[in-house]
Parts: C-alpha cells; structure tokens; sequence
C-alpha cells in the first residue's frame, strides 16, 4: 500500500484502487486495518482499521490477551478528564478489555485516559444478515443522548482480495445485509461511514463491476436515509495523499456521494496519518468538485494524525506516530462536520502485532508521541 491509502481496518480496505491513469498520485500504501465486528453478544466491538477483514485491510483477530510489562516505563502526566463532546463511546472494545484487565499496568492510566476514554467508531465487517439489525440496535438504543459512530464494512470483494478480504458473497446479498443494518438505526442522530475504501479502492473491479459497486452503494444511502432520516451518512473520499481532488469527485459522485437523498458529505483519511490541515484542504477541493448541496461536509479521522504522515511507503504501524485531535462534532472548520476516530488507536495494522489486535505497547507509543 502506498502512503496514500488507509482507510480499512484489519478487517480490510474496500476493493480496487482508482487506476493512477486516472488520476495519478500515490498508491494506497497505508491501509486501515479495522477488527471485525465483536462476538460478544448482543453488542459488537469497537473495531477501527487495523486487521481482520475489516476497516483497515486485515483480518479478524482474537482478542489480545492481557499483557503485562516488567519495566515500567516514564509515564506522563494523565491530561485533565476529556469533556463530553456529544460522541458515543461504546463500552465494549479492545482497548477497554485490555484496561480492565490490566489495572496495574503502568501503561494504563495514560491509555485509558488519551485512548479508551475517548468516542471512537463501531465497525461491523462481519456479513451477518440475520444478526446484523440486533447489533447495530444495541448500539444505537445504548447511545442515550451521544452520538454513535458506525462503519458498516461488508461490501463484496472487500480489499481486493488482500488482507482485510471478506464482505456479502453478491451486491444483491449485501443489499438485503444493509437493508438489516438499516433496520437497527432507530430515529436519533447517528454517524455513519459507509464502507470505507469501497470508493477509492476500487479499480482491481471490472468497469461492470464497479458501476454495479457504485450503484449499491447509492442505494446504501439512500436505505440508510430512509430507515433513520437523523442519520448523517458519509462516503470514501479516500485521503490527501492518494487519488487527486477531481479523480476522487468523479468517482463518488458515480457512487452517489452528490446526491442528498444519499449522501451527507465525504470522510477522509481513515486508518490513516495525514495531517487534519491537509486533509482539511482535500476535503473542500473533493467537496467543491463533487459538487451536491451546499450542506455536504466531510468528517476527517483524526486517531492517528498527531505528527503526520511518515515516510513514503510506511503505512504499518509506523513509528513516531501520534494521536491527533480528539474525535469532537464542533471542529470550527467550515464544512468540517467532525473530527472523528474511526481507527482505534492501538489497533495494529500488523506489524506491532496481529492484525486488528489491540497492542498496548502501540498504544502507549501514540499517546506518548513516540
């Protein structure tokens, strides 16, 4: 993967890649790798981009085990306790797991309180059409007065066949899957991100293919807008370091993304370290292409954007990363709706370990920033 691309999580990157004929620019190199979506019943886990077919092209991981350290390491100063934003933090996910099982770890006041307390995105990469309504419903009726973040991750020829492969066998069963997610939205505000990489990870398709691609997922939104007319649903705009402005217009407004019965706006980013700043600018350049209602904005995932993005072609749990700006709804940037953590930081993509696992040893180098 190139750099320029990181929106799976280790449940893998949507299929294809915009062919560099297109549009040029960087390869995806930096994939998300998300975890896939919890068994735990009736709740599913928090997974973001870093292995197991899901968000950040990987694949499922068992849960990590509790760790221990012998060497305690120089723990910062915790921060003042994160203020209410107005961002659902579900409370099942790795990284809570490994808090609470991990209470005298030097490492886990400054985790838990940079990392686990803080609202990230729910992903469901898992094609479970008969579960699948139950378990967004129990995350949505549990959110109270916050607003949940969902990743619905099951589009067909998920990553293209890599690592966060996976998805519903046919667009006509991930229809009837999205029909069933669609169903356990409820009626109050919630956040989704639809299928990261299904947009700018698409050219290992066919032209059939990917027109057909495209055509589901316009019809996604436009189910997920019916079921829950509260719901804010934003489509793959890649990031700033992959396909150009235009490219990425022309392939979402294909998808969709132009069309308010569909679409909310764009997220960018995902998985990956790209600064808020460029993603900022890339994200009014593919909005102002796109074209669509004044209203459209973008959401940016922030998780780990803190010190940028590393050297070409380093996209694996690179060292020297840092948490960005904590996921918040009022960025008061003009048409930035938020600032959100759809990769759970700690999450590796890999490399610092299994693919989607939670690592805490990642973990306390992003809330250190280094």
């Amino acid at each position: 993967m190139s750099a320029a691309a990181s929106v799976v999580v280790a449940i893998g990157a949507a299929a294809g890649l915009i062919s560099a004929a297109e549009g040029g620019g960087e390869q995806h190199e930096a994939r998300r790798t998300e975890t896939p979506e919890p068994t735990l019943e009736p709740l599913p886990a928090v997974p973001t981009p870093s292995s197991s077919p899901s968000p950040s092209k990987k694949s499922k991981s068992p849960k990590p085990k509790p760790s221990k350290t012998s060497a305690a390491p120089k723990t910062p100063r915790p921060d003042p306790a994160p203020k209410s934003n107005g961002l659902y933090r579900h409370g099942d996910s790795q990284v809570l797991d490994w808090v609470r099982a991990n209470r005298n770890d030097p490492r886990r006041p400054l985790i838990e309180q940079r990392i686990a307390d803080r609202p990230a995105a729910v992903w469901f990469a898992e094609y479970n059409p008969d579960v699948i309504a139950s378990r967004v419903r129990a995350v949505t009726s549990s959110s109270g007065g916050k607003v949940p973040v969902l990743v619905p991750y099951a589009i067909p020829d998920r990553d293209c066949g890599g690592a966060s492969q996976g998805g519903a066998p046919s667009l006509g069963a991930y229809d009837r899957w999205i029909d069933q997610f669609a169903a356990g939205l409820g009626s109050r505000e919630v956040v989704v991100i639809l299928e990261p990489d299904a947009v700018a990870l698409s050219d290992c398709l066919s032209a059939a293919d990917r027109s057909a691609r495209f055509a589901s997922l316009a019809r996604a939104g436009r189910t997920l807008h019916a079921a829950n007319p509260n719901a804010k649903v934003y489509y793959d705009a890649g990031h700033s370091g992959w396909h150009p402005a235009a490219t990425q217009a022309a392939a979402l407004r294909k998808a969709g993304a132009a069309s308010a019965a569909s679409s909310d706006g764009i997220f960018t980013n995902v998985s990956n370290f790209h600064t808020t700043a460029d993603e900022t600018a890339y994200a009014r350049s593919v909005l102002a292409a796109l074209g669509g209602p004044a209203s459209h904005g973008a959401v940016i995932d922030t998780s780990r954007n803190g010190n940028g993005a590393p050297a070409a072609g380093q996209w694996c749990d690179p060292a020297g990363r840092k948490l960005g700006q904590p996921p918040t709804l009022s960025t008061g940037a003009s048409r930035i709706d938020a600032y959100l953590w759809i990769k759970l930081p700690g999450e590796s993509d890999g490399c610092k370990g299994a693919a989607g696992s939670f690592t805490p040893d990642y973990a306390y180098e992003l809330a250190t920033g280094g």
